[in-house]
């Protein structure tokens, strides 16, 4: 899907002096410009002086007002050894001006490599990097030790591409991101609080104590406001485990047709479609809305009707070989780390055969498996509540993620909840007042008043697309 780009010679231009290792990190970057200077030097030529930094291409074609560029930056693969084995990172950037603020988009997964501006880009009317997470490919060392995917490592890579633009872009820095791309925004902030003047975090899961998941439970209890709609969701589940030979049999017609496999990672197509099923309650609430409740079949729709909606909902294809393949690193951190939420399924008793099966190491090929380790993110939680500042949290009310929220300090600290609002929640979803003020108190991160260019959600008019902050499809969860 990705094709991993040779790095290019870059001439370091003579007006650039290098800086020496910043902060004892190992991090070079290119010293700041005077200011008149600044302004004056291409940014592609001050990218281009940056130790490290690669600039892979820049777009002929850029949105209106920007330009775009995709980089990689060069990165130990163990922070602790960096002198050792080394990885290219992509990245990408949205220049606007070297004097607007600088959104750091933590992606937590792959580096899309179109433009596009996150809500907080097109709120202070600032420049954006999104950087792709450690271990998904390309960005994956070769050979790859998984013991060094872990949230420290993560948080240190952006900590050096922080240091090496912040002599380039020296106004306010947010970083921002969304589920899982919230998380690692919180977590870079957690180890270099330094790093950036606030953070917005969007739809992100704290599980402190993974194996305490009462909260998921009871969220399923009490969704949305229809307790007919939630009925029918559990007779969907109920049914399709009921009707396995019939269903199995239109999955394997699917997966011959479509060339799926499943020895790499669940083992087999009845371990597959047992998974599939009990995703699709979470699948819906993540991705749908209540207005979606109208299409939730009921117990007595055909096994047609069955199939179709939970494919529709949840995804057969996923959690074939090649589906789910392709977000080991999100799995493997999960299962060491960030945990997952384990749900009861007490509407099912008899009608599963695979006991233990929803965690995330079922998702994961039997050697990269590990064991959790609970300290990492009681240690994160802790911070988020007692040492924290400058956080905003937004969580959607319908979001099955946002059972288990961050709960910040009361140091210039803020979380909201968009009503009615599912994984997709964002600013824009709060109600009136709560969008003011969190707009409020972003800009005045930013040092920004109102943007100088009003914000446009129309692609057509400026040529960029915005974040669709509910994470794409299939990139949701270890469960």
């Amino acid at each position: 899907m990705f094709i991993r780009r040779s790095r290019a010679l870059a001439a370091v231009l003579a007006v650039v002096a290098v800086a020496g290792l910043v902060g004892g990190s190992g991090i070079a970057s290119a010293q700041a410009l005077p200011s008149g200077a600044q302004s004056q030097t291409d940014i592609g030529d001050q990218l281009r002086a940056i130790p490290g930094l690669t600039v892979v291409s820049e777009s002929a074609t850029p949105p209106a007002g920007y330009r775009f560029f995709l980089l990689t930056y060069s990165q130990p693969a163990d922070h602790r050894k960096p002198a050792g084995q080394r990885f290219e990172q992509r990245f990408q950037l949205l220049h606007k001006a070297t004097d607007r603020p600088m959104i750091l988009h933590t992606t937590g997964y792959n580096m899309r490599t179109t433009a596009f501006r996150s809500e907080p880009t097109r709120l202070v009317d600032g420049n954006q990097i999104s950087v792709e997470q450690r271990f998904f490919e390309p960005s994956r060392p070769d050979p790859a030790d998984w013991d060094k995917l872990n949230i420290w490592q993560a948080a240190t890579d952006h900590h050096r591409i922080v240091a090496a633009l912040k002599p380039v872009y020296s106004a306010k820095w947010i970083s921002t991101g969304a589920s899982k791309g919230g998380m690692t925004s919180i977590y870079h902030r957690r180890f270099y609080p330094r790093d950036v003047d606030g953070v917005v975090a969007y739809v992100a899961p704290n599980d402190r104590i993974n194996r305490l998941d009462g909260p998921y439970d009871a969220f399923f209890k009490n969704v949305g406001t229809d307790a007919d709609c939630r009925a029918r969701l559990d007779g969907v589940q109920t049914e399709a485990l009921k009707r396995r030979p019939e269903m199995l049999a239109k999955y394997q017609a699917a997966a011959d047709a479509g060339g799926l496999t499943f020895t790499q990672v669940l083992g087999s197509i009845d371990k597959a479609f047992e998974m599939v099923v009990l995703d699709t309650v979470w699948a819906f609430w993540q991705y749908s809305t209540q207005a979606d409740c109208a299409t939730v079949p009921a117990a007595t729709a055909t096994t047609d009707e069955l199939y179709t909606f939970i494919d529709n909902v949840a995804g057969f294809s996923f959690y074939a070989d090649q589906g789910i393949l392709p977000y080991a690193a999100y799995y493997r951190q999960a299962a060491t780390q960030l945990g997952w939420p384990s749900l009861k399924f007490e509407h099912l008793r008899g009608l599963t055969q695979y006991p233990g099966l929803y965690q995330a190491n079922s998702s994961l090929p039997t050697d990269l498996r590990g064991r959790h380790d609970p300290s990492a993110m009681l240690d994160v939680d802790t911070w988020v509540r007692t040492r924290s500042s400058q956080m905003l949290f937004v969580y959607g009310q319908n979001d099955p993620w946002g059972a288990e929220p961050f709960f910040p300090s009361r140091n210039d600290s803020f979380t909201y909840t968009a009503p009615g609002a599912n994984h997709g929640a964002n600013i824009a979803a709060l109600v009136p007042a709560e969008r003011d003020a969190a707009t409020a108190t972003l800009r005045r991160w930013a040092n920004v008043t109102a943007p100088s260019v009003l914000s446009r959600t129309n692609s057509v008019e400026d040529g960029l697309t915005e974040l669709d902050l509910a994470e794409p499809r299939n990139e949701r969860r270890p469960m």
